[in-house]
């Protein structure tokens, strides 16, 4: 009996443990939440702990963070933080970056300013900034088509252009402004996968090509390319293309040459690459339409 009291012992002990760290992460979090929440005067220094609790806690991807954020009212709070771009404007920034994995913070993003308090951030020289920005609004506008909209009635696409242009050898800077344009374009592929640009051409006085490809997983038989093209046709007015095109693997044409060799379905050479969906955006700071879809007038697509 004493022997079995003595191996379960451990065990219990670690489940103690457990739950205190999980009160204490709570704790930590309401009292973060409510701090902030409060704050009028939003002072920088009282606020920086507050949002340091905040972003590791929200780094860490804990169940219920985000739902708590929403619940406590603390979105208006940050978008006035991210408006009055002072020391702590970076920090929320990631912060809020990091919140906007998460569903049921991006659809309370644009009605909480979130959204046009980073398209402002878009037009700042600290390179930092922009990369979190970028990414908070690529996450905000991923599958979900009416923050897709809202974000380009914002002026999203001529201010993630011109950053684009402005930082052009900051490559890690440039993939997230391409990965916000597939986000708005409606065909990001699920975050996480790995995306890999190649060096942007620039194919006349105005125009550049971007081309991204996904990594073929174990046992997959195509992959995925993206090309981005990028026209700048006057001052601060743009045309993006956004084309997906599956591209298949030679295990692929390998099996159907061995169960098809006598069937010829289709030409070999011409079916390595077939375009998935393709899509333009439209973006002008003139005329923006007052009646009907906003989306309609951007996008055209051809199934």
């Amino acid at each position: 009996m004493y022997i079995v009291c003595a191996l379960y012992l451990p065990v219990c002990v670690r489940v103690c443990a457990l739950s205190k760290l999980v009160l204490c992460v709570s704790e930590s979090l309401v009292n973060a939440l409510d701090a902030i929440r409060v704050s009028t005067e939003l002072i920088e220094e009282e606020l920086r702990p507050h949002l340091d609790t905040l972003l590791t806690i929200a780094q860490e991807k804990k169940k219920g963070v985000a739902e708590q954020v929403v619940e406590c009212s603390v979105l208006p709070v940050l978008a006035q933080v991210l408006r009055r771009k002072n020391s702590i404007t970076l920090k929320t920034t990631k912060l809020v970056a990091e919140l906007a994995r998460e569903p049921i913070v991006r659809e309370r993003c644009f009605h909480a300013g979130i959204s046009s308090a980073l398209l402002s951030l878009l037009t700042s020289s600290d390179q930092e900034l922009l990369l979190h920005a970028g990414r908070a609004i690529s996450r905000i506008g991923l599958d979900s088509p009416v923050q897709q909209e809202k974000l380009l009635r914002s002026g999203a696409v001529a201010s993630l252009a011109s950053v684009l242009l402005r930082y052009p050898k900051n490559e890690e800077l440039v993939w997230v402004c391409l990965l916000a344009f597939c986000s708005l374009a409606d065909v990001a592929e699920e975050e996480g996968l790995a995306m890999v640009w190649e060096q942007p051409r620039r194919i006349t006085q105005g125009e550049w090509l971007f081309k991204g490809m996904c990594r073929n997983t174990a046992g997959s038989l195509s992959s995925t390319v993206t090309v981005v093209r990028l026209l700048e046709w006057s001052p601060g007015q743009y045309v993006v293309t956004v084309e997906v095109h599956q591209r298949c693997s030679t295990v692929f044409w390998s099996v159907h040459n061995r169960f098809c060799s006598t069937v010829r379905w289709f030409p070999r050479p011409y079916l390595t690459a077939w375009p998935r969906f393709y899509k333009v955006i439209k973006y002008s700071v003139q005329g923006f339409p007052q009646h009907g879809s906003w989306k309609s007038k951007v996008f055209h697509t051809v199934l």
